[in-house]
């Protein structure tokens, strides 16, 4: 099973914590985090581009001109498809692009990406993360003892309001508790901050 530091807010090693080899000694598997991610992308894409039919567009009521004798061709409506300012055929309509992977497969990606952060050295498990009040430079002075200023996730076994409240404003930082940890945000932070307490909630669920 991988041993990692177990370090404080003052970036101080207070000891070493032994990982559930299950969670965060497995193989990576790429494709799959590929899958994951591509899964999430699509769940928060908007789908809210639209174009109006022949039922949806305004005018056209009455035939442009007669149908015989003008030379010209033949016309039905000033909204016809071939014309400018007309209907739009099969276009864009509203809908939701997002899907579910298996429970089994999101994860197996979930195991992945933090067998990726342990393999690179970027898992930084924190004795106790609590602040008395929000304050912007307690958190980042905390990242900074901890070599993790930069796109770091911060990770708690459950929501701490000052924590999040203190960590917002700094940019490339982002918080969650254990339960919204997700591929994307662990993929697309440099380091992983996480409590031991929310260690423990992890492997719980996902041993």
């Amino acid at each position: 099973m991988p041993r990692v530091a177990l370090y404080n807010i003052q970036g101080q090693q207070v000891g070493e914590i032994e990982l559930d080899d299950r969670v965060f000694g497995g193989e990576i598997n790429e494709a799959v985090l590929h899958d994951a991610v591509v899964m999430q992308l699509a769940s928060r894409r908007r789908g809210t581009a639209a174009t109006r039919g022949w039922a949806e567009v305004s005018g056209g009521g009455r035939k442009p001109w007669r149908q015989k004798g003008t030379g010209r061709a033949r016309a039905g409506s000033i909204r016809s498809p071939l014309w400018r300012g007309g209907a739009i055929i099969f276009g864009p309509q509203p809908r939701d692009y997002g899907y579910r992977l298996p429970k089994k497969v999101r994860r197996l990606a979930l195991r992945s990406a933090l067998a990726s952060k342990v393999r690179d050295g970027d898992l930084i498990v924190l004795d106790e993360l609590k602040m008395e009040k929000p304050r912007t430079r307690d958190m980042a002075h905390i990242l900074k003892n901890l070599n993790a200023e930069n796109k770091a996730l911060v990770v708690t076994a459950t929501r701490e309001p000052n924590v999040e409240l203190s960590a917002r404003n700094l940019p490339g930082v982002r918080f969650l508790a254990s339960d919204g940890l997700n591929v994307y945000d662990l993929l697309a932070h440099d380091k992983l901050v996480i409590t031991k307490d929310a260690v423990a909630r992890v492997q719980e669920v996902l041993a």
